[in-house]
């Protein structure tokens, strides 16, 4: 043989085999396509086709991170707000991914997108702000029965993040000023109530035994003494004095045993 047919020889196997041996990662599989007909998913691995009669369409298994861009959104309150979001979702089934849709990714995006305005588009602001765990697994159930046709699983949705126009957020600003200066009130007021309720206890207490309020005087006396190392003027309470006054008699003499004066 001549060396020009050996050469073309080599050349055949060299495409034969360029077109016949596929090799797909371990997050990989490949749809295979038959004359047009869907025969299964293979790989990871070694891939055998036939060429001219076989066509494989390769699909990524991993998770999908999808970026949902903030979206104009008009609550059930009327107030108009910017969301944006970020999708989790992975392929499933190779099969139904590419022959159920055409761009699984695409579609999955723009499905998104519209979840998004209309479940936001029912709840209210403060519903928004304060429950977005809830939000997330609204949208998460519903995008993941959407794409259940579709070979797709969504795993996961945040809400990334909500845009409020400045008046709000200024008239948010002035509302949480207002809760706080209505909480440091009645915290004032509660203090105030139990130091009353306290100061009420204790006169009760002084009421049934009025020498604790001599102790508490002499007590008060004993503090001023030690802080101040300076002369202090004090009245001293007639109670000191009522002893003497009962031992004497008005005119300053003392009584006799039978209770005149001498």
């Amino acid at each position: 043989m001549t060396p020009l047919p050996i050469l073309f020889l080599v050349l055949l196997v060299i495409i034969f085999l360029t077109q016949a041996i596929k090799i797909l990662n371990e997050y990989e599989r490949g749809v295979i396509f038959r004359l047009g007909r869907v025969l299964k998913a293979k790989g990871p691995g070694l891939i055998i086709l036939i060429p001219v009669l076989d066509k494989m369409k390769k699909v990524d298994l991993r998770t999908i991170t999808l970026d949902v861009p903030p979206q104009d959104i008009i609550t059930r309150d009327n107030v108009s707000v910017k969301v944006s979001a970020v999708v989790y979702f992975r392929v499933l089934q190779p099969v139904q991914a590419v022959i159920e849709v055409e761009n699984f990714f695409f579609a999955t995006s723009q499905l998104s997108q519209t979840t998004l305005r209309s479940v936001c588009g029912q709840a209210e602001l403060d519903e928004l702000l304060a429950e977005r765990e809830k939000i997330n697994t609204r949208i998460q159930a519903i995008l993941d029965l959407d794409t259940e046709p579709w070979g797709v699983k969504v795993s996961k949705v945040e809400v990334k993040e909500i845009d409020l126009p400045e008046s709000m957020k200024r008239a948010m600003a002035k509302q949480a000023e207002a809760e706080r200066e209505r909480r440091s009130k009645v915290i004032n007021a509660e203090g105030e109530y139990q130091a009353a309720e306290r100061l009420a206890e204790a006169a009760m207490i002084i009421q049934r035994a009025p020498e604790a309020l001599q102790l508490r005087y002499l007590q008060t006396l004993k503090e001023v003494a030690a802080e101040n190392n300076s002369t202090t003027l004090f009245p001293i309470p007639i109670d000191l004095f009522r002893p003497f006054l009962r031992e004497y008699g008005p005119a300053g003499s003392p009584k006799t045993e039978g209770g005149g004066p001498t």
